[in-house]
Formats: structure tokens, C-alpha cells, sequence
């Protein structure tokens, strides 16, 4: 019988060893986030994302469904006063909230604390062709930690100009928390402006020749784009670093931080491949340049892009074309109600708001990827402007029900905003608390959490 207990024995340990490498399983977000951040960061992204990444959740339609589309008239350059981008814009006031919704004055979600560039006093000329290929040297990659593309391009363009800083300390000083799911192109523009003696600059839609131009003259470009590593993961926001193209190969050489390879050869990636993803987010990108190289990147942009409302009405115009060429793609959809309401903040003209949320409507209904709202946050915006309150709290609650949402410190401001508009000012306090729990940096969460306790 003394093998029976032996056998007993060894079930026993083994239920007993399951159950707590299940029990490890079900904690390891929370034990991870309980590590020093250096430690966190250094976890490979693989890992972290099977540990952290949770099951896909729809990102809610409107209710009720949206009827018919209303017809949102063109956007033609014209329409408005020529402005340069400057530090600080007029805003649109939002229903039932103390303060107005952050302004951003060009690509991203906050107005810059420095300068971007302005119109050159003179014409520039128009500039010939960019040469039929191009690849910089003088770059090496790098292997991004766990949500950190951001960090890792920026320290690749950093590098560049003779600037190293590793990609964890400028984790530690943008994203502090491990799971933080997103860094904005204005984050990684204030670091370097006001951590660095470079300059930096985000723009929005762009256009290829453009970044041809930009990699021809010798500044790296990095695009905000969409990636889908597989069918199980799904879609998800992405930087991507562009080092070269090849006009003969149709293809950008690409600096990917996330899928490598890594010997600095270049990930070759087609100019449709490049654009059709790159249109996800409204075909932004961001420089890094020397302070003294600025005339030379101005010369290299066009005039539409130098100008805050210009640029907002070239992105809206865009993203109207490409309804046009696909009415059912809903990132069109939602490229023109960014830039409606950016264009409704910078100009102060309210007329663009109800615009705006037609078009996010749309998006909705056309179905947008459940990591939406961890990247872009304008439809939140915009659906406060216009005083529909209730959409604001249904599309944070469904972005914030995951484990990865809940780490976006986005969805708990703007949450926290719509609650304190619909006068539930305990949960609106919770929210914001939340959010700077998230980010100890998000200026504008601690300012909206001190204008609620007054």
C-alpha cells in the first residue's frame, strides 16, 4: 500500500503546484507593477504583453444607431485665417465642465510647452523632386521594451545627433508606469524640447513625398501608424522610424523597434504598406532635429503644415478623399472628426464641433479596433464640446474594462470630465486620481482635480 500514498502524495503535490502557478498567472500583472520600474521595463515585450494583454472588447456603437450620414461640407484651405502654430490656442468650451478641453496646437493631445516651427518671413521656393533613393547612416536599432516604441524611436533619433539617452529613462520620465499603454507624439516632442538641446516637432497630415523629402534633406522621420503583428493580438498603435526609400523598390527602409530585424539592415516596407497604416492615425509623424537645422526642415514641409488651422483643414481635406475613395472606412472616418475638432479649438469657430461628432458617429458605426481610445483621444473631446456627456462615460467605461485600458491615463481624465459634467463629482475626483496615479506628470488631470475640490 506504500506505493498508493506515494502516488496520493505526488497528486497532492501536484494539484498544490498548479493551483498556485494558476494563482501566479492570474496576479502577474499586479505583481509586475509591485517591481521597480528599470526592473518592469526590462521584462521582454512578448512576455509582458501574454502576462498583461487582455481578451479584444468591442469599442461601443452609438445608441441609439446612427441613421443616415449628414453631409459634412469640404474643407477648402481658404476658409479661414492663416495662423502660425503657436504655444497656445483658443479652445472650445465644453458643456457643464469648469474648463475648456485641451487644446493641442498641432499633431497629439496637448499643446506643446515650447515653440513649434513657424512660416519662414519669406516664400520658400518650390523645391525639385526628391532624389529617386535615399538611406541615412550613422543609425543603429534598438529592440523596444513592453510598450515602449515610443521611448525606443525616440532614442534611436536621439542618437543621431549624438544624443544618447536610453530608451528606459525616457520611459521613466514620459510613462513611469509599466503598464501604461500609450505615449503621445506631444510627450515624446515636450521630452525632447525640454530635456534635450534638440528640437522636435509633430505634424498631421502628412504625405509621402513629404517624408521623402524630410529623409533627403537628413532628418529621420518616425510616422504614427497602425500594426497588426497577428490575428490574436490585433491592431495597435505603433512608431516607426523611416531612414531611407528606394522609388525603383517602391519601399521606405524602416527602422521597426518592435519586429527588427536587428543588424541595422532595415525593415523594407512598401510606400502602400507605409501609407494604408499610417492613415490610422491621420498621417501623423514627428522630427527630431538641430536647433540651427530648423530653416532646413521648414523647407522641406509644406506651407499647409506650417500653419495650425492650414495643417487641421490639409488633414481634414485628406481624410474626406479617402471617404470618397472607401465611405466604409471608418479611420477616415475618424481622421475628419480629429481634425474637425482640432480645427474647432485652434480657430474657436464651434460650427466645426457638431461636424466632428457626425464623423465619429460614423467611425462608430462603421466599427472601430477596441485599442482605439488608448491612442487617439478626440472623440472624447469632441463629444464634450457638443454636451453629449453620456458618450463620453460609454466609450471610457468600455476602453477602462480591460486590464490595458485601465492603464490609459487618457480614458480616466476624460472619464473623470464627463462625470463631474453630469454632477457626479465623487466618481469624476476618483477618476482623476486615478489618471495621475497612472501618470504622476499629467499636468492637466492634476489642474482638473484641484478645480473639482474647489
Amino acid at each position: 500500500m506504500e506505493w498508493v500514498t506515494d502516488k496520493r502524495k505526488w497528486l497532492a503535490t501536484g494539484i498544490v503546484l498548479l493551483g498556485l502557478g494558476g494563482l501566479l498567472l492570474w496576479r502577474a500583472p499586479q505583481l509586475v507593477a509591485m517591481l521597480p520600474v528599470q526592473m518592469q521595463q526590462a521584462i521582454p515585450g512578448r512576455v509582458a504583453g501574454w502576462l498583461a494583454t487582455p481578451l479584444p472588447t468591442a469599442l461601443p456603437a452609438p445608441q441609439p444607431a446612427a441613421g443616415p450620414v449628414a453631409t459634412i461640407a469640404p474643407l477648402l484651405l481658404s476658409a479661414a485665417t492663416e495662423t502660425p502654430l503657436p504655444t497656445a490656442t483658443p479652445t472650445v468650451a465644453v458643456s457643464g465642465v469648469d474648463e475648456p478641453t485641451v487644446a493641442p496646437t498641432g499633431a497629439g493631445e496637448a499643446a506643446p510647452s515650447t515653440p513649434r516651427p513657424t512660416r519662414p518671413a519669406t516664400a520658400v521656393p518650390t523645391l525639385p523632386p526628391p532624389p529617386a533613393a535615399v538611406r541615412l547612416e550613422g543609425m543603429d536599432i534598438i529592440p523596444q521594451k513592453f510598450n515602449n516604441c515610443g521611448p525606443a524611436n525616440l532614442s534611436i533619433n536621439l542618437a543621431y545627433y549624438g544624443v544618447d539617452v536610453p530608451q528606459l529613462d525616457i520611459a521613466a520620465s514620459i510613462r513611469p508606469t509599466y503598464d501604461d499603454r500609450n505615449v503621445s507624439p506631444h510627450e515624446l516632442v515636450d521630452y525632447v524640447n525640454n530635456e534635450t538641446n534638440l528640437r522636435a516637432a509633430a505634424f498631421s497630415g502628412g504625405d509621402l513625398v513629404t517624408l521623402q523629402r524630410l529623409i533627403a534633406a537628413g532628418f529621420p522621420v518616425v510616422v504614427e501608424k497602425g500594426l497588426i503583428p497577428n490575428q490574436r493580438e490585433g491592431w495597435m498603435g505603433h512608431y516607426l522610424t523611416l531612414i531611407g526609400y528606394d522609388d525603383g523598390e517602391g519601399v521606405f527602409i524602416t527602422f521597426d523597434t518592435f519586429l527588427g530585424p536587428w543588424d541595422g539592415s532595415g525593415l523594407p516596407e512598401t510606400y502602400d504598406e507605409v501609407e494604408r497604416f499610417w492613415r490610422h492615425f491621420n498621417y501623423t509623424f514627428w522630427v527630431v532635429y538641430p536647433p540651427e537645422q530648423e530653416p532646413l526642415l521648414q523647407a522641406q514641409l509644406p506651407p499647409a503644415l506650417l500653419a495650425a488651422n492650414k495643417m487641421w483643414q490639409t488633414a481634414g481635406a485628406r481624410a474626406q478623399a479617402d471617404i470618397s475613395a472607401d465611405p466604409q472606412d471608418p479611420f477616415a472616418w475618424f481622421n475628419l472628426g480629429s481634425s474637425l475638432i482640432r480645427l474647432a479649438q485652434v480657430t474657436g469657430e464651434f460650427r466645426y464641433v457638431g461636424e466632428a461628432v457626425t464623423a465619429f458617429d460614423e467611425a462608430r458605426r462603421l466599427g472601430l479596433p477596441w485599442r482605439m481610445l488608448w491612442y487617439q483621444f478626440t472623440p472624447y473631446e469632441a463629444y464634450l464640446a457638443a454636451g453629449r456627456v453620456e458618450d463620453v462615460i460609454v466609450l471610457a467605461e468600455a476602453t477602462l474594462s480591460g486590464i490595458g485600458g485601465q492603464f490609459v491615463e487618457e480614458s480616466h481624465f476624460y472619464y473623470g470630465q464627463a462625470l463631474a459634467a453630469a454632477g457626479d463629482r465623487d466618481r469624476a475626483t476618483a477618476a482623476l486620481q486615478r489618471a495621475l496615479e497612472v501618470n504622476p506628470f499629467y499636468e492637466e488631470a492634476a489642474a482638473a482635480l484641484d478645480r473639482l475640490g474647489q
